[in-house]
């Protein structure tokens, strides 16, 4: 819909105006229907704004004389004028600004590379026709500083009287981040700021750009530290031994984590010992360490050497590797856990004692 243009008809007095706008409706390009809106009466001989008065109204005041012309001038008239006739138009047939709100953010995707947010808009729109959403223009900042931005082109249609939930996706990019701002360390929470601009395209308000704005928190996740403290063998034979493996988690992130699986595989020298996936619940502290038990069972008799200095309490190279599922404030992660080049050995049955009492560990 478009207004195709305004007809000055003759008018007795040089100073008042009679204005009538002809306006086009049309559907994706194709003619429907034109209509003419009735003449008003414009007053452009006083004041800085000029004067809409209706049909067989007439001001007296264009009798008086001009004092104000020079300081307005003829072109800030002119603006007003369209101002007032606009909103004259939009009374008449109906037309307003669509508005909107950012109902929340969310975090589907997060791990040690990148964030994956959601902003979810409502927006409304009280016109009698379609209006088109010709793009989104958002940026993402922390303290003022730029961490990403861009533009959605032809992001859609908002139906007539109707309102309508849209997902703007962003992407965060750690490496990006960490690169341009060396403040920002990994395990950090910093605060943002989303602003989104809506362009929209309003039958006879023209294009228009509703701005919006969200805040919040990110974290910049770091994955934990891991070291295999002990192995205790429940059962040993060279067939079939079963231990169970101490390991020690170091939680580097300024959030918790809640624990809920992990899988693995542990090397003693170059060989593999075996590996598992299992359920395993604990909460680990911001900056706090965790100790987790967990059972394996392997042949002995398929990895030499490693396992006899181990046993003589000389120590053995170890090697582990796996992730954790966990739960965070911000959303569900999948970080990776490792340690290659470790030691460990053999704990005998006397020197078992709760992790708070780790001396025995140092050679």
């Amino acid at each position: 819909m478009g207004v195709v243009g305004a007809f000055f008809p003759p008018c007795v007095d040089p100073m008042l105006y009679r204005v009538e706008w002809s306006v086009l409706w049309s559907n994706q390009g194709r003619l429907e229907s034109t209509a003419t809106i009735p003449g008003v009466f414009i007053d452009m001989s006083t004041s800085d704004k000029a004067e809409v008065v209706e049909r067989g109204s007439k001001d007296e005041k264009h009798k008086e004389d001009d004092q104000e012309e020079g300081k307005g001038g003829f072109i800030e008239k002119v603006k007003d004028f369209i101002h007032d006739i606009g909103e004259k138009i939009e009374e008449a047939i109906g037309f307003g600004k669509p508005t909107a709100d950012v109902t929340g953010v969310h975090i589907p995707s997060i791990n040690l590379h990148k964030a994956d947010l959601v902003v979810d808009v409502l927006i409304k729109n009280p016109n009698p026709v379609p209006i088109p959403l010709i793009d989104i223009d958002y940026l993402v900042e922390s303290d003022g500083r730029k961490l990403v931005s861009g533009l959605i082109p032809d992001a859609g249609t908002i139906h007539a009287h109707g309102e309508q939930t849209v997902n703007i996706p962003l992407t965060l990019i750690y490496d990006d981040i960490k690169q341009t701002y060396d403040d920002i360390k990994p395990g950090s929470i910093i605060p943002y700021r989303v602003k989104v601009g809506l362009i929209f395209d309003v039958p006879i308000l023209g294009r228009l750009t509703l701005p919006l704005e969200k805040t919040g928190e990110i974290p910049i996740p770091y994955k934990p530290d891991v070291d295999l403290e002990k192995i205790h063998f429940e059962r040993f034979s060279f067939e079939e031994t079963v231990a169970t493996l101490h390991l020690k988690l170091e939680n580097k992130n300024d959030f918790d984590l809640g624990l809920n699986a992990l899988d693995y595989e542990v090397w003693l020298g170059d060989v593999s010992i075996g590996g598992a996936e299992l359920t395993k619940s604990a909460k680990i502290q911001k900056t706090g360490i965790t100790y987790i038990d967990i059972p394996i069972t392997f042949r002995p008799k398929d990895f030499g050497s490693a396992l006899w200095d181990m046993i003589r309490g000389r120590g053995t190279g170890y090697t582990l590797k796996g992730h954790i599922d966990v739960d965070t404030p911000f959303g569900a992660m999948k970080l990776p856990i490792s340690k290659e080049g470790g030691t460990t050995r053999l704990k005998k049955k006397k020197e078992d004692r709760d992790y708070d009492d780790d001396e025995d560990d140092e050679d």
